[in-house]
């Protein structure tokens, strides 16, 4: 369907981007984009979305609006508190673009329906808490062969990325395996800066139109971080894989991640130390070893041809994971581990 004489005024400001024009605003138009989570990260996709115009918009989210959400999800007031959020964000959107279909799923995206729900959009993007939801939605992914759109908070840090099985990564292939659960704090644990999903969100919100449309350079294969304290944005580049589907999640071997705790270390005997921090990281805060952060290490993994056994360290164990891929695949005969939950805690 092409744009009609209204859409043509509301999104005048778009149709006059040469980039964008009126090409790119058929495309989102008749884009279906899923949004799973209408939490923090939800809330800014969705309004800056449903105002640019995608023309069907789902949300999936069985949580009720709390008032402890209001400081970062403002999509919502406090009239809201106690309500599904799925649905109030529903009518909030209507109200915002009533030229936007929406659907609203107030209940909760499972083994048993994701692959019903999911399979209706063309893009999914995915804003959940928890790792459950997100290595459910990287299967369903696969599965269907679907892009999505990845966010994450914590503390004052944030990482994007686009994933698709079959033209760039997956989300196992960065990180292969979920935590225990109990040993990942959440928001309400260890709080979170109200700012940051709104910024996380505006990212995943913009990497969204740009694939949509098919225009600028995406995320597509690529890790985003950005450290809200530091003004600090770091991109990436993740290798492209052989696509494996997988019945079961996979398990570690000599190709994936393989996580020790730090007090286990000892038990490997002699191993090289990398900590991939940033060099004021490793000069404030250390467990030894050698320093070469993360964005440097695709230029330096020749340092490592001599080593045999090698043990990457980073605060939280997230881009101890992406260094762990990063050298198995130009040495995947080496013994590499990334330290579980990371060093911060040590």
């Amino acid at each position: 369907m092409n744009l009609n004489e209204a859409e043509k005024i509301r999104y005048n400001r778009q149709l006059i981007l040469p980039e964008l024009g009126l090409s790119g605003q058929n495309k989102l138009k008749n884009a279906k984009v899923l949004m799973i989570g209408a939490g923090g990260l939800g809330c800014p996709v969705l309004q800056y979305l449903a105002a640019a115009g995608v023309g069907h918009i789902g949300i999936i989210d069985h949580d009720v609006v709390d008032e402890s959400n209001l400081h970062r999800q403002i999509l919502y007031n406090h009239l809201d508190i106690g309500k599904n959020k799925a649905l109030v964000a529903q009518e909030k959107l209507s109200l915002l673009n009533p030229l936007v279909k929406t659907d609203a799923y107030s209940f909760k995206l499972s083994d048993e329906n994701a692959s019903e729900i999911i399979q209706n959009y063309d893009l999914i993007i995915d804003g959940s808490d928890n790792f459950k939801t997100r290595y459910l939605v990287n299967d369903v992914c696969v599965a269907l062969n679907k892009p999505w759109v990845f966010g994450s908070i914590f503390k004052f840090e944030g990482q994007v990325a686009i994933f698709h099985p079959e033209r760039a990564n997956t989300y196992r292939d960065v990180y292969p395996e979920a935590p225990d659960e109990s040993t990942v704090p959440n928001c309400a644990e260890i709080g979170v800066l109200g700012v940051l999903p709104g910024l996380i969100g505006l990212i995943m919100a913009n990497e969204a139109i740009k694939f949509i449309c098919d225009i600028g350079e995406t995320l597509l294969g690529k890790l985003l971080v950005y450290d809200t304290l530091e003004n600090d944005f770091k991109i990436y580049q993740l290798t492209q894989p052989k696509l494996k589907i997988e019945e079961k999640p996979l398990k570690a071997d000599k190709n994936v991640a393989t996580e020790i705790e730090f007090d286990d270390l000892e038990q490997l005997g002699a191993y090289y130390l990398l900590d991939v921090r940033e060099e004021w990281e490793f000069e404030d805060f250390n467990k030894g070893g050698t320093n070469i952060p993360l964005n440097l290490l695709p230029q330096q993994l020749h340092v490592l041809a001599g080593e045999d056994k090698i043990v990457c360290c980073c605060n939280y164990g997230n881009k101890s994971k992406i260094a762990v891929k990063l050298i198995k695949d130009q040495y995947p005969d080496k013994e590499v581990y990334s330290v579980k939950n990371g060093i911060e805690e040590c």
